[in-house]
């Protein structure tokens, strides 16, 4: 006997082995009990989600020898007749290939005459969408108002391409993609049944390359037990489908935490010998970042990348699998959005310590720790005479304040929007461990409680003592470290620009060409 696929031999013959449209069965279950059935049946979904299935297990339940029901016997010669094909009164139509209106109006011609042998004569139009404006006006009519025993089931994969006026005709179920943890169970069912080894690594790889088909999951299956001769494990799977497995995106990701551009390019060239898919392995990417990002949204710890990071990499990861498209090929466009990652990651704060061997990271630190700490003992130097100054009078001066200020901005380490914040603040108070800030208001959007954590980290580092950080946001009238950069740029470039119009070699190649100076900018 030839081997029949898993697909055609696991095809539902009723709701109850249906899986992952729950909704849909209901529906249609308390419908086909009660009697309360629609002259047209409208059933959209993606692709191998079950449409075509349902619409036959409906004619099915129309047309079986014991009468209308959910249930069909599967046993009188009607229900075997649909089980095989071949059951007169259920006319199966592939809207794809039969688009011409002439070819519409000859099957609506047969809509006339009664059932041969059922109860109703059922018109099943699979792909839908694909017929002409002509034909769908041909429809239109006998859609509308039909005989009383004639039922439409129509499918689409596309309903925004059918007109409004067929829609609003036809009861419409929306079949939902299958969820991955249910293809894998149905899959772990499945191949117990059938007897063959199987880990769950495998189909987990199966089901997340279904996206949500259950006919593809097992036409995947199908494949993979070929190819792994009868058993399934996950890293031949890997192979098979060109995909990356937990392992590749676990390099990738202690890759990205070390900042290493060797480690990503080395794998990149790995899964280009493997001729992986790059898009797929994105969107494995993209996943590990998503159940880190919810990690650390809960407040867990053990999350390998700040917020900010993961927000960035996602984001960036986001974008180059938009690209992949457009890149000469995929594994540049993929390497370049590794390497996008890389080259704009935060900066972390150099008291924490690295998190997975961040090389980039943890080479510096070993050779210049010790200049640091000194120059942090000097800093803490510095802080004690202030607070003794401060002990001495009721309170230091602003312009004491300011310059203590403009010396820490100028040596924190720290970049982005912590930096943004420390240079748009101002030094209020002074009183170790207690410091506080006050944010110009035009900023206070970009104060959270993380960047908040950040600062109080690098001020710690710098100073070499304990610190408790207070920020509020406040109408500025002393001046900011960014606003003293942007009154130096100023001054300097009207210093420039005089003495480009004192400068009698430009004025004298002026007055010969008849030129002008437009612009002076810093090289």
């Amino acid at each position: 006997m030839s081997y029949e696929v898993l697909a055609r031999k696991l095809r539902p013959m009723g709701f109850d082995a249906l899986v992952g449209q729950a909704h849909v069965v209901r529906a249609l279950r308390h419908a086909l009990d009660a009697g309360r059935l629609h002259h047209a049946y409208m059933f959209t979904g993606t692709r191998g989600v079950g449409k075509t299935t349902i619409a036959r297990i409906v004619a099915k339940s129309l047309n079986c020898e014991q009468g209308v029901s959910a249930t069909p016997c599967e046993k009188c010669a009607i229900c075997l007749e649909i089980k095989e094909n071949r059951f007169i009164d259920l006319i199966e139509v592939d809207a794809a290939s039969r688009t011409g209106v002439d070819d519409t109006r000859d099957l609506l011609n047969n809509a006339q005459y009664l059932p041969t042998r059922g109860r109703y004569k059922v018109y099943l139009i699979d792909e839908v969408h694909m017929l002409s404006t002509a034909s769908f006006n041909a429809l239109l009519k006998t859609l509308e108002e039909p005989p009383e025993y004639v039922k439409f089931l129509l499918a689409t994969t596309d309903p925004k391409k059918v007109p409004v006026t067929v829609l609003s005709r036809c009861l419409q179920f929306q079949l939902k993609k299958i969820s991955k943890e249910v293809i894998a169970d149905y899959l772990h069912s499945v191949l117990s049944d059938e007897k063959v080894e199987h880990d769950q690594g495998a189909l987990d790889i199966i089901a997340r390359s279904a996206a949500g088909s259950m006919r593809d999951a097992l036409s995947l299956t199908d494949q993979a037990i070929a190819f792994g001769q009868g058993v399934l494990r996950a890293g031949e799977v890997t192979d098979l489908l060109g995909v990356a497995g937990r392992d590749e995106v676990a390099s990738l990701m202690r890759g990205l935490v070390a900042g290493s551009v060797s480690t990503v390019l080395e794998i990149s060239a790995d899964l280009a010998l493997r001729s992986a898919d790059f898009g797929e392995v994105l969107k494995g990417l993209m996943e590990a970042l998503h159940a880190q990002a919810v990690q650390s949204a809960l407040g867990q710890t053990n999350a390998d990348f700040s917020p900010e990071e993961l927000q960035l990499y996602y984001q960036i990861a986001l974008i180059g699998l938009r690209d992949l498209t457009i890149a000469p090929d995929e594994r540049s466009g993929f390497e370049m959005t590794l390497l996008r990652m890389l080259t704009f990651a935060p900066e972390r704060d150099s008291t924490v310590p690295p998190r997975l061997d961040r090389e980039s990271v943890a080479e510096p630190d070993a050779e210049t720790g010790p200049a640091q700490q000194a120059q942090g003992g000097d800093q803490s130097e510095t802080i004690a005479q202030a607070q003794a100054t401060e002990s001495g009078s009721p309170s230091q001066s602003s312009d004491e304040l300011s310059e203590h200020w403009f010396d820490w901005v100028a040596r924190l380490s720290v970049g982005g929007v912590t930096r943004i914040i420390a240079e748009n603040s101002v030094l209020h108070r002074l009183a170790l461990p207690d410091v506080a800030l006050l944010l110009d208001e035009g900023h206070d959007t970009l104060l959270t409680p993380s960047q908040i954590q950040q600062l109080q980290r690098a001020l710690q580092a710098l100073l070499g003592e304990p610190v408790v950080l207070t920020i509020e946001p406040s109408k500025l009238s002393t001046e900011t470290p960014a606003a003293k950069r942007n009154r130096e740029a100023r001054a300097l470039q009207v210093r420039a620009e005089q003495a480009i119009a004192q400068d009698h070699v430009v004025q004298n190649l002026l007055d010969e060409f008849g030129g002008r100076v437009d612009q002076i900018s810093p090289i």
